[in-house]
């Protein structure tokens, strides 16, 4: 893969919820200690910030709530 090559990533509303999330929390611990390589920190960041720009849910009121409900949706059965 050439240095310009890109990589697309589809996710549906949910997954991104999810994920998002998720990567703002392993963000805010020691990153270092959870993640031992520094080179996988900066596709980390930059999937976050992506994120964190597509999902307009980060900000809304009941935010709590909708990342419950697309933790349910998306927890398997049993």
């Amino acid at each position: 893969m050439g240095e310009d090559s890109r990589v697309t990533i589809k996710l549906t509303s949910d997954e991104a919820l999810v994920l998002s999330h998720w990567l703002e929390q392993l963000q805010m611990t020691d990153l270092g200690r959870v993640v031992d390589d520094p080179a996988v920190w900066a596709p980390i960041h930059r999937i976050a910030g992506t994120l964190d720009k597509a999902l307009p849910e980060l900000f809304a009121s009941d935010y709590d709530q909708r990342l419950e409900a697309a933790r349910q949706r998306l927890r398997p059965e049993g």
